[in-house]
């Protein structure tokens, strides 16, 4: 299944390579609800609150409450998402799901702590936990930071608090060179939660080959230029 991503960034939504350089924004955020109406799920992911750099927060709100009332969308919500308080919050917004990236990691391991507090308030069946990888390793805050810890090795532990995972590849991520499907396998293989692919996915037959080993692909780049084929 092909989930689109809405990356928002200053009021915008953007596409960067390797989570830094900004590729194209688009102003019209509202119209690409329209535009991905026809897929049943989307990503709405505040850049800004990941990074750190302020936040979009009454726009990533509106947008996930516009997408599921008018396009009955099924939405998941990530970026900055650091506390139990703020998970509940977005929960209320009638988000599906919702994602935890570097708040799931405390002093390069597991936050297990903050990850029982999120699961008390939001059942764990509507947590993915984010898992971008760069060279191997996990990386967090907006991709800024890497940690000595690879995703295969640390999913187990990770089951007990979210109802699956997104794999972000971002090494490849923004570049439409194709998805590493070697390492996808290798991911498929440390997990029985399910698993969405993103980074560098470019074709159908990528998106056909991730369902296969039982991956969803969420895609950016490659949808906003109409390059998918």
């Amino acid at each position: 299944m092909l989930i689109p991503c809405i990356d928002l960034q200053g009021g915008q939504a953007v596409q960067l390579v390797h989570g830094r350089k900004r590729e194209l924004a688009v102003a019209d955020v509202f119209g690409l609800l329209d535009r991905f109406k026809s897929y049943a799920w989307l990503h709405l992911i505040d850049l800004d609150a990941a990074i750190g750099t302020g936040d979009n927060n009454a726009l990533t709100r509106e947008l996930c409450m516009q997408g599921r009332k008018r396009y009955k969308f099924k939405v998941r919500v990530g970026g900055g998402i650091r506390t139990a308080a703020r998970a509940r919050e977005i929960a209320k917004w009638g988000a599906e799901q919702i994602i935890i990236g570097s708040a799931a990691f405390d002093k390069g391991k597991i936050n297990a702590r903050l990850l029982k507090q999120i699961t008390k308030n939001v059942a764990p069946a509507r947590i993915v936990i984010a898992l971008d990888t760069a060279k191997g390793c996990i990386t967090v805050n907006g991709w800024r930071r890497k940690l000595a810890l690879r995703p295969e090795n640390v999913m187990s532990q990770l089951e007990p608090f979210c109802g699956a995972f997104l794999c972000t590849d971002v090494d490849r991520e923004g570049t439409m060179t194709g998805a590493n499907l070697e390492w996808f396998r290798k991911l498929r293989a440390a997990t029985a939660h399910p698993i969405i692919a993103a980074g560098g996915i470019k074709t159908r037959r990528e998106i056909d080959a991730l369902e296969k080993i039982g991956m969803d692909a969420a895609v950016g780049m490659a949808v906003y230029k109409n390059r998918l084929r």
